[in-house]
Parts: C-alpha cells; sequence; structure tokens
C-alpha cells in the first residue's frame, strides 16, 4: 500500500442532490493526492508541511517524489519518507487522545465508540473508569431524574393559572376545550342517579306541595331531556333524530358546550331540592300547633301522621337532599373548578338562609310556649348541620380544584407526549430520507429491515448492469483559489450545480432504472438495472435509458456553459456485464460496484474523446439493433485490457418506419478473438448470436 500525506487547507461539504458523500477540494487534496501516486508501495510519503507539524517525532529520509510524479517535479515539491519504526515520542499520542475524549460524547451518542472512550471526561483527561451499570438501573435512574425534573407543582405553574387553572397558553387552551373528554357520559349517568334518588326520596319521605310540584315540572322534564341528548351519541344514528345527534356530537367534541349543559344539570338539581323547602311554613304551622297540644312534652311519641311537625324533621332530609345535589354537582369532571365553586357556595348559602329562617321560628316558638325547657339545646346541636355542610363544601372544592389541575396537567403530558411522537417521527421519515439519499433504496430498506446486531457484510450478485462514467477534465483548469472567488469556494458552487443538474434529470420516469453511485470531483458515475425491477433482460430498457441519460447530460452541461459563459467538455463511457454491489466502511458506509465491467467503463471515459460517447462492443450490439445510431472508432489500447474495439455513440435512437424483426441481440456472446478475421465498420448486421423472440 501506498500512503501520501499532506497537511493544507481544504474545503469540504457534499455535493449534488443525491447519493450525498462528504469530501473535500482543494490545491492541497490534489497535491495528496499526487503524493500517493509519487510514493512507494510500504512506505509513508509526505510534505515538507507535514514534516513541520509532526516535529522530530519520526526519522525521514528524502523521499525523491518528483523522481516518480511530474506533478511534484513541476511543482518543485520537497517530499520525504518516514522510516518505520522511529516514533521517538512526543506531544502526538497525548494530543489524539485528547481528541478522542472530546469526540466520545458525540461517538457514543452515534452508538460508536471503544469502551475507553466512554470513561473519557468531557475536557478529553482521563478518568477512573467507573463500574459498568446495568441497563435497567440506567434506564430507572434516568427516568427518576426526569420525574423530578417534572415534578406536578412546578408544571402546574409552569402552564396553569393560580386560581382560574386556565392555560396560560392560548392555543393549548384552545386545543384543551376541542379534546373530548371520553367519561362525559358516565358523568351524565351519575348525576341522573342522584336525581332519581332524591326524586324517591322525595316522593317517599316528604310531604307533597301543589306548588312545589308545579315549578319541579319543567326541571324535571329538563333533568330527563338533557341526559337523553348526551346518550344520543352513543346510539346508531338509523334509530336518531338527525338533529338531536348532531346536538350530541357537538357537546362531546367541544368542552364549553358541555361544561354549559353540566351546568345547567347541576343547577336544576339543586333547585329540585330546594323547591320543598316551600313546605318550611307549614311545618312551622304544624309545629306550632303541635306544641300548643302537647305543652312541651312528649315530641318523641307523636304519631306517624304528625311526623313532619317534629323539629328540623324537614330540615334534616333537606340537608341530606342538598348534600346528594352536591355529589351530583361534584361527579362533572368537565367543570371547571370556578364553576363548582359558584354552584356550591350557591347550594350552601340557599340551604343556611333557609335553616337559619327555619330555626328562628322554632326558638321562637319554644321561647313562647316551653321556656322551662329551652336550656336543654346547646350551641352545637343548633348548628351542628352547618358545619357539617360548610366542610363538605370545602372538601369538594379543593377535589374540584386537584382534579382539574391533574385533568390539564394530563393533557399537557398527552400534548407533550403527542408532539414528541410527530417529532420522533418526522426525524424518522426525514433519516430514511437522508439514508435514502446515501443508499440506494433497496439497500436501505434491506439495513432498516435486518437484525440489528448482524454484522454481516452487505453485497448482491447482479448479472448485467450497464456502468456509465462521465467527466469534466477541464473543470481542473477551471478551479482556482483566488481572494475574488473566495478561496475556489465559487468554482466548487458551480460544479455543484452542475451535478445537481445531473441528479435532477434521474428524477424523470424514463430514467427510473438509473440510479446514481457516486462522483467523485469532476467525474460522475451511474449505473442501472441493479435491481430486478430495474434489469429488464428482454427489451433491454435500462440500457437504452443510460444511452439517453448520457446524451441528455450533455445537453445539460452544454445549457450550463451558455449560461455562465465557461467551455466545460465532457467525456463519457458506457460498459455492460456482470457486477458486484455492496456497502463497504463501518462508518459513512458507501454504496459502490466492483467488477471487469466497472473497470471497462472507467477505460472508457478515461480513453475517450472530449464530447464524446465512447461505448462497448457489446454496448454497440444493443444499441444498434434498436435503431440507435453509433460509428466504430476502431481499435485502442487499454491499460490493463490489451486492444478493445470501441464506438461512438451520435444520437438518440432513430425510429424505424419498417416493421421490427423478430429477433434479438445476446451482447454477452462470446466474441470471435480471431486476430485473422477483421471486422468492418459497415457489418452492422453481422451479429454473434440471434435467438427468437418467444
Amino acid at each position: 500500500m501506498r500512503v501520501g500525506i499532506h497537511t493544507g487547507r481544504v474545503h469540504c461539504g457534499v455535493l449534488g442532490l443525491r447519493k450525498w458523500q462528504f469530501d473535500v477540494w482543494s490545491n492541497d487534496v490534489t497535491l495528496a493526492n499526487h503524493m500517493e501516486s509519487g510514493g512507494i508501495p510500504g512506505r509513508v510519503h509526505i510534505t515538507k508541511e507535514t514534516l513541520k507539524c509532526l516535529g522530530n517525532d519520526y526519522v525521514v529520509e528524502p523521499g525523491n517524489g518528483g523522481d516518480r510524479n511530474s506533478y511534484l517535479k513541476d511543482h518543485n515539491i520537497d517530499t520525504y519518507l518516514i522510516v518505520a519504526p522511529s516514533y521517538r515520542g512526543g506531544s502526538t499520542p497525548y494530543q489524539n487522545h485528547s481528541m478522542n475524549g472530546n469526540i466520545s460524547k458525540e461517538m457514543r451518542v452515534m452508538g460508536h465508540g471503544s469502551q475507553h472512550g466512554k470513561h473519557s471526561s468531557k475536557l478529553g483527561f482521563s478518568e477512573p473508569p467507573e463500574r459498568e451499570k446495568n441497563p435497567e438501573d440506567e434506564v430507572n435512574e434516568y427516568l427518576m431524574r426526569a420525574i423530578d425534573a417534572r415534578s406536578i407543582d412546578r408544571l402546574r405553574t409552569e402552564h396553569c393559572r393560580t386560581l382560574l387553572l386556565h392555560f396560560r397558553d392560548p392555543v393549548k387552551e384552545a386545543k384543551y376545550v376541542l379534546e373530548k373528554d371520553r367519561m362525559l357520559t358516565l358523568y351524565f349517568f351519575c348525576s341522573t342517579f342522584c336525581f332519581t334518588t332524591i326524586f324517591l326520596v322525595q316522593i317517599a319521605v316528604l310531604r307533597g306541595n301543589d306548588t312545589a310540584f308545579l315549578c319541579s315540572v319543567p326541571i324535571m322534564f329538563l333533568l330527563v331531556l338533557i341526559p337523553i341528548i348526551v346518550y344520543m351519541e352513543n346510539v346508531s344514528l338509523d334509530n336518531v333524530h338527525l338533529k338531536m345527534f348532531a346536538v350530541s356530537k357537538l357537546i362531546h367534541k367541544n368542552r364549553n358546550i358541555a361544561q354549559i349543559f353540566s351546568f345547567i344539570m347541576a343547577v336544576c338539581i339543586y333547585g329540585l331540592v330546594m323547591l320543598h323547602s316551600m313546605s318550611l311554613p307549614y311545618e312551622i304551622q304544624c309545629l306550632n300547633s303541635t306544641i300548643v297540644d302537647t305543652n312541651c312534652t312528649n315530641f318523641s311519641s307523636l304519631s306517624n301522621e304528625n311526623k313532619d311537625c317534629k323539629p328540623y324533621f324537614l330540615i334534616d332530609y333537606l340537608l341530606l337532599l342538598v348534600l346528594i345535589s352536591m355529589i351530583a354537582c361534584a361527579v362533572y369532571q368537565v367543570l371547571i373548578s370556578l364553576f363548582k365553586t359558584i354552584i356550591l357556595l350557591g347550594g350552601m348559602a340557599g340551604f343556611i338562609a333557609a335553616y337559619m329562617t327555619y330555626t328562628k321560628e322554632v326558638h321562637a316558638i319554644q321561647r313562647i310556649f316551653c321556656l322551662p325547657k329551652q336550656s336543654e339545646t346547646t350551641l352545637t346541636q343548633q348548628y351542628v348541620n352547618i358545619v357539617m355542610l360548610v366542610g363538605f363544601v370545602i372538601a369538594l372544592i379543593l377535589h374540584g380544584q386537584q382534579t382539574e389541575a391533574t385533568y390539564r396537567l394530563d393533557f399537557v403530558w398527552k400534548l407533550q407526549a403527542t408532539e414528541e411522537k410527530e417529532d420522533m417521527e418526522h426525524l424518522e421519515a426525514y433519516n430514511r430520507k437522508l439514508l435514502a439519499n446515501i443508499l440506494p433504496v433497496h439497500v436501505a430498506e434491506h439495513f432498516l429491515n435486518s437484525d440489528k446486531n448482524n454484522d454481516e457484510l452487505y453485497h448482491e450478485q447482479c448479472d448485467f448492469v450497464c456502468i456509465m462514467f462521465a467527466s469534466i477534465p477541464n473543470f481542473s483548469e477551471f478551479y482556482v483559489e483566488l481572494e475574488g472567488n473566495n478561496e475556489g469556494v465559487e468554482c466548487l458552487r458551480l460544479l455543484n450545480e452542475i451535478i445537481a443538474d445531473f441528479d435532477e434529470l434521474l428524477s424523470e420516469d424514463q430514467f427510473k432504472y438509473i440510479e446514481k453511485i457516486k462522483s467523485t470531483g469532476a467525474t460522475y458515475m451511474a449505473a442501472s438495472g441493479l435491481t430486478q425491477n430495474t434489469c429488464d433482460m428482454q427489451g433491454y430498457r435500462h440500457v437504452t435509458a443510460m444511452a439517453d441519460y448520457a446524451l441528455r447530460i450533455q445537453e445539460q452541461l452544454a445549457e450550463v456553459n451558455e449560461h455562465s459563459f465557461n467551455h466545460f467538455r465532457i467525456r463519457i463511457g458506457i460498459n455492460v456485464g456482470p457486477v458486484v454491489a455492496g456497502v463497504i466502511g463501518a462508518r459513512k458506509p458507501q454504496y459502490d460496484i466492483w467488477g471487469n465491467a466497472v473497470n471497462v467503463a472507467s477505460r472508457m471515459d478515461s480513453t475517450g474523446v472530449l464530447d464524446k460517447i465512447q461505448v462497448t462492443k457489446e454496448m454497440y450490439q444493443i444499441l444498434s439493433s434498436r435503431g440507435y445510431p453509433l460509428s466504430c472508432r476502431g481499435t485502442i489500447q487499454v491499460k490493463g485490457k490489451g486492444t478493445m474495439e470501441t464506438y461512438f455513440l451520435e444520437g438518440r435512437c432513430k425510429k424505424s418506419t419498417q416493421p421490427e424483426t423478430n429477433i434479438t441481440v445476446n451482447p454477452l456472446a462470446s466474441i470471435n478473438s480471431d486476430n485473422s478475421k477483421s471486422f468492418s465498420p459497415h457489418q452492422a448486421t453481422v451479429l454473434d448470436t440471434i435467438s427468437e423472440k418467444v
């Protein structure tokens, strides 16, 4: 192996639209190339600039590169050969170690790096290796840190307002309003159960009141109608009135509308309970007459018919029903805590007003008729109901605040999870697209669908591939590094436009058989027929597509010359034959093809003529039978192949007006190597082998 090293300035990046490959360009890169070609097998060939960077770490001897390479001789490059082994120590290993430490983090993120790199410090200094952790412990530790970083209190302060609990972000609040509550039907079912319980208690226990009954009719109608409308969403559309179904869907889709209906349900249930406070004057009147008749003695011996006249009988039942109505309000988790607080405080105020009025009247009666027994009633007995109700309301308000905050934080987590999932999907799609821009699609799918631990080398045998090499030899004359062209960047920008134009042609449907392999400097390589879907062994459409593509890039370069006022000239070589395709390299994997057919195609380019497309005899046999105009160049000397007969492709296929003959050429037929027989360019109809089409 020859090794050539030079130290200097380079431009680095990628060119074109397809098959991106990181590359470097500059005059220093060209010099490094010639250092390799002018080197000696088994030796390291370096320039004077590289020797200055190495200092005295290595023993060197004169390289005399000018004797073996004309470029080095013409530019008076002083070269040296490293004497091996001659390393005498110095700062280089330490610097490399430090650099490895700096890069180790990025390599670990990408899944690479040695075991030593895992324990390198951020600054690049070596640290004592720590005990390896179990992967499960590492995951648990990471999750604990994530949980601590996203505590509920911090998230609540960050996203929600203090009292109303609305999101600080209006966009997030709008999304939350449109979030469907899957438990909405259950809320209305629970409130319906509470309403049914209240209604049965009122019928079975409490005394009837005509005024209360008349007022309760529209309330009960609403309490029955609203749940039915909400339940419609779960019923088949064929059996439902369309307007009611539309209203039901609207309730389920919009939280604000659902809150309005929930608020109406909670208020109606409470109103149904408080309607029976209209019976309190009748109870007070009955209690008054009962006390007079019994002379304040033996209340417990009242008959069942007069049980409503017992002190606090109706008000106690009213308290229990108020508590049930508050529970019916609390089950609506869709209600914001502000609405719940208004309903609960209003209910509590209404009951306290009724209770205080009733208590005042009862105490007035007792003071008049039962003065000696007044001392038996304590302050605790008088206000225990109010204390219990106040505690119950406070608990429900705190519960409403906590549940709404939990619901909103769950929505935030769900939103974050959705956004992260979308980001992951976008990143995956981007990575797939990026991978498809580095490797062919079928090769990328192979690696994506294969076992992640499978380190087997990917390769495939392709029996009939058409290979093209296209180069712009005079681009090296155009490339100069001057201050006016940004040290050569503008030259590379024009080269990028040329290669991008070539790549853009491949997106056309007629060139779907062609796959770009790579572009190296001003040389463009492509191949067709690499897969079963793109290899047409009947009509050889992948071969004709490559011929048409070669003609198109000639026209494209002429258009670039016209617009850029340049005179670039292209040289193209095409061959066909079997190749081996595969991916090489553990890092920066590169798809490439190898084989004798590839070498011959490269020679067709390097031995070609400017502005001409040189093809082999196998290509000639296929293209000429399909109407492409070709001319025989004759026999040329090809390095490593001896003499070869080649042809020039002169233009596009000429459609024949005669009926198509029912024969096809076998382009891989053995070519007669008898030197006594010479081939005439006019014998275009002479075929080695013919086969009848089926």
